[in-house]
């Protein structure tokens, strides 16, 4: 005879995980953040820069992909000179965020 699953435990232990990634991500945006020197601005310019991009992003997919080069340049330079430490986050040999 089989036994039961226990469906508490297992969404507690599910939670649980998606309470550790929630936080694992918020570090690496922190860490972003830091590596990019975005962290020498203040926090509200930092959310108007942030707003701005979501903004430009619903309507210019180009821009988009702009940014996306920019960024795996970036990433790919930090990697080059072995002085940024990986977010954790690899994609295709590059961390993306």
């Amino acid at each position: 005879m089989r036994r039961p699953r226990d469906i508490d435990v297992e969404l507690k232990a599910l939670q649980e995980k998606a309470k550790q990634l929630k936080a694992q991500r918020t570090i690496q945006l922190g860490e972003l953040v830091v590596a990019t020197g975005a962290d020498t601005l203040s926090i509200e310019a930092l959310a108007g820069v942030l707003l701005a991009a979501v903004e430009q992003a619903d309507g210019k997919p180009e821009a988009v992909a702009r940014w996306t080069e920019r960024g795996t340049a970036f990433f790919q330079a930090g990697a080059k000179k072995g002085g940024r430490k990986g977010t954790g986050n690899d994609q295709n040999g590059s961390a993306g965020a």
